[in-house]
């Protein structure tokens, strides 16, 4: 049972937290709270920090996961709390009594009786002065520093280490491990989009730009050698989940969970241009000041991103091409959004607002709401995943949080206009998950069973025939104590399937692996050892190009 350290790169967030007698304020609420000592309080906080805010929310006023303030918590009380963080639920929550230790488990639940602390905000002059530039924008090659074909370069994040791995999908070796933020969520580079003219189109794709759970966000190059692809860092908030960059490649936007904000910054030298606070009314007529930004795209048509506000319920349609008259057009849909994915004509933006259990479809061309589809307990479909199915044509897929499913809608309105945007079908699985992937050129769907408590369910994940509907295979990634299968990406032509071997905790030694398997065959090709818990993994020509 591993115990969580704190280490340099929670240190903005959990600083923010706990600067100006916010411990001791928070200690000091009403007498039917319980207390804990300054270093208690200081260890809860990143405990909570590290599993349970990006759920739950920083005032645990609830999204994903339920509300877990003091006067829902004190009623509860301490030993039931410690029971269901330490078993979980069957709405979705993981088992934490693998992850955390009984004494943790115990601070967790009295840390929750108590008041939240308040972080403060962050100023555009304040990001400023994070700014960190490693190498100079001037001194940026003009052609990559190696030889390899870096297009088919898989970016890993290794989570709790705080890096990233790049692993050449060639050679199925690591070039380079990049300090990052902590727990990085999505990393993108620039995309192909038809509405802008990149100055460069042969540099599209190489430079990378992550977001940290601690709010850093880092700029990659991958034509450098490996000891210089970290370029440049910035913070733009204290905890974040989301990035994206206009399809000129000009600007970078990053999205914060708190504060409840948006950063636009200049992609060149990372120096941030302009900060919109993401506070509002939500679709219930109901102000909301934690109005967390969740997932960031890039048009494939438009110059805009689609800016996702997680508990207004609201798409934010942001048009870049000209920052400093910034057009936006707020689109009602569902809460609480979190993860989507375009369709493959690039017009469709299908997400997931899984506190409403609905998938929510927005036309980026007319910028308006398209669809709600009605689906299971918590949709969840990470990048998704688009296939043809031999009755409903085009469509699009998700796993679920809170049930052993997957879920596949029609998403062609144009060409299969009876089947648009109405549940196609479903697939029973053994458990629940967050991750589901396909290629255009394979015949199969693959889904994990990450959130199951049960460890040969966790660690198993299953494939699925496009043309039967049917689970072909179920496939064991590993049976080691405490690892779970999650996560899978395609190589850049589409013939091997790469999937995460995943350590639940703090990773503070290499302790996870990707295993290859062949596309077609479904065995097992190659391993790639001695990473750091690996869990999302993007393949740059995939990405770049809206493969899903």
């Amino acid at each position: 049972m591993h115990t969580p350290t704190l280490r340099k790169s929670h240190s903005p967030l959990l600083a923010a937290m706990l600067v100006g007698g916010m411990a001791a304020s928070s200690t000091a609420a009403i007498a039917s709270q319980p207390t804990l000592e300054k270093e208690q309080f200081d260890r809860a906080t990143l405990l909570y920090f590290q599993q349970c805010a990006g759920c739950h929310g920083v005032l645990r006023k609830g999204a994903t996961g339920s509300n877990l303030e003091p006067e829902n918590m004190l009623k509860l009380g301490q030993q039931r709390l410690e029971r269901i963080i330490a078993l979980g639920t069957e709405g979705g929550m993981n088992n934490f009594d693998k992850i955390y230790s009984p004494e943790d488990i115990s601070l967790l639940a009295t840390y929750i009786q108590m008041t939240p602390p308040v972080p403060p905000e962050l100023s555009l002059a304040q990001m400023k002065e994070t700014l960190k530039t490693h190498v100079p924008a001037d001194q940026y090659p003009t052609k990559p520093m190696h030889g390899r074909n870096w297009k088919n370069f898989f970016l890993t994040i290794e989570r709790d280490h705080g890096s990233v791995a790049v692993i050449d999908g060639d050679k199925k070796e690591l070039v380079a491990r990049i300090p990052t933020g902590y727990a990085v969520h999505v990393m993108k580079g620039v995309e192909n989009n038809k509405a802008v003219k990149h100055p460069k189109p042969e540099e599209v794709g190489r430079f990378w730009y992550t977001m940290g759970r601690d709010g850093k966000m880092t700029k990659i190059d991958l034509w450098q050698t490996p000891d210089k692809m970290l370029v440049s860092e910035v913070q733009v908030a204290y905890d974040a989940r989301d990035v994206a960059v206009s399809g000129d490649g000009k600007y970078v936007i990053g999205g914060g969970y708190w504060p409840p904000h948006f950063a636009i910054l200049d992609a060149h030298t990372m120096e941030p241009l302009k900060v919109v606070s993401a506070r509002g009314v939500n679709v219930d007529g109901e102000y909301v000041n934690e109005a967390r930004v969740a997932a960031i795209y890039d048009t494939p048509h438009a110059p805009t991103w689609l800016v996702n506000i997680k508990e207004l319920g609201q798409t934010w349609q942001v048009d870049y091409s000209d920052i400093d008259n910034l057009r936006i057009e707020m689109i009602d849909n569902a809460k609480f959004l979190h993860d989507g994915f375009f369709d493959p004509t690039g017009r469709y933006f299908q997400i997931a607002a899984n506190g409403s259990n609905q998938m929510v479809v927005i036309d980026a061309n007319t910028r308006k709401l398209e669809a709600i589809i009605d689906t299971d307990l918590r949709p969840h479909p990470g990048p998704g995943a688009n296939w043809i199915d031999p009755t409903c044509g085009p469509v699009g897929g998700t796993p679920h949080l809170g049930v052993g499913k997957m879920t596949a809608w029609g998403n062609d309105p144009a060409g299969n206009k009876d089947h648009a945007w109405k549940i196609c079908y479903e697939v029973e699985t053994d458990g629940p998950g967050l991750f589901i992937r396909t290629h255009p050129k394979s015949d199969y769907v693959w889904i994990d069973q990450t959130l199951h408590p049960e460890p040969e369910v966790q660690q198993s994940v299953k494939v699925i025939d496009k043309k039967t509907r049917e689970i072909v295979k179920t496939i064991r990634l590993t049976e080691t104590k405490g690892q779970v299968a999650t996560h899978f990406e395609f190589n850049h032509d589409g013939t091997e399937v790469w999937a995460s071997v995943w350590n639940r905790g703090d990773s503070l030694a290499p302790n996870g692996e990707m295993i290859i398997f062949d596309a077609k065959t479904l065995k097992e090709k190659a391993r790639v050892k001695g990473l750091y818990a690996p869990t999302g993994k993007f393949n740059v020509f995939n990405r770049i190009n809206h493969v899903t």
